[in-house]
């Protein structure tokens, strides 16, 4: 089935690049954004959409394709919303930071019929900066696009195919993933990473208050610190829903900032550093993993 028309409720930064990185990719159809009226005024502005519509339930009519771009919690409630008043045709998608609730939730509203009505995604992109005025159409070239397969589905099958195919030309690169594997992955390579950018850069405001520390650190504070600007909005959610994982990475961090402590004057330390070059040293291609 050709998807005609796409509906987009959350058009910040990931709704406002996907609706930008299809246009760009030349889709035809009708992009519906749904938001408050300031934030849709600006995605039309930007030329994200080409309609907007503040009631979900009115957004989603006529569409093929419905987008959740919200935090997670407010994707879980849509779900239940839209769930039973979306025709039987519309595919409902997601892009929430973690997947095994917002699955769990598909499954109680569209049962049996899950596979054929929803397809569970995560974009592996973003910026440290929320908002539609920061939409990039390039956002999703090269990234990930994780997809966590309800039981039974074949994500490349009818409206979800159609969907992946353009997640495709947009230049991310599809996987599949279990739920709770991607949560448990998530908590380790974007929920961790975030909550120490958070948390140096908390602790240097609370050691040196609003003196202009940035201005006077290398590369390494700007780099360390760059997502510690992110909104606590969308974190609170995933915090609250992948609570067990991000306290075990948590724990395991600090264990290892302790073994770090106790062996600053000491062979040890040599050997981490060793050990964390490796990280590097698998990533880089011709390289031997």
């Amino acid at each position: 089935m050709a998807i005609r028309q796409i509906t987009i409720i959350g058009t910040g930064l990931i709704g406002g690049s996907f609706g930008l990185a299809l246009k760009k990719r030349r889709f035809r159809g009708r992009i519906v954004g749904c938001d408050r009226d300031a934030v849709l005024k600006c995605a039309k502005t930007l030329g994200v959409i080409d309609a907007g519509e503040g009631n979900p339930l009115k957004a989603v009519h006529g569409s093929q394709i419905v987008l959740l771009a919200t935090p997670v919690g407010a994707i879980i409630e849509l779900i239940e919303r839209l769930g039973p008043i979306l025709s039987p045709q519309t595919l409902l998608t997601d892009v929430g930071s973690t997947k095994a609730e917002i699955l769990s939730r598909a499954k109680k509203i569209f049962a049996n019929n899950t596979k054929n009505r929803f397809l569970a995604g995560h974009p592996m992109a973003g910026k440290e900066h929320a908002g539609v005025e920061f939409a990039d159409p390039d956002l999703f070239q090269g990234a990930a696009w994780l997809v966590t397969p309800s039981p039974g589905q074949n994500v490349h099958d009818g409206l979800s195919g159609e969907f992946l195919k353009w997640v495709k030309k947009i230049g991310a690169r599809i996987s599949t993933i279990d739920a709770e594997e991607h949560d448990q992955l998530c908590a380790w390579i974007s929920h961790l990473p975030q909550l120490i950018s958070t948390a140096l850069a908390a602790l240097l405001v609370d050691e040196y208050g609003n003196k202009p520390m940035l201005e006077v650190g290398g590369r390494a504070l700007h780099e360390m610190t760059r997502i510690s600007g992110s909104p606590y909005s969308m974190w609170r959610d995933i915090a609250l829903t992948n609570k067990k994982n991000i306290q075990q990475t948590l724990l395991k961090l600090e264990q290892r900032l302790a073994h770090l402590r106790e062996n600053l004057d000491t062979r040890e330390l040599a050997m981490e550093f060793e050990r964390a070059h490796r990280l590097r040293d698998t990533s880089r291609p011709g390289k031997k993993k």
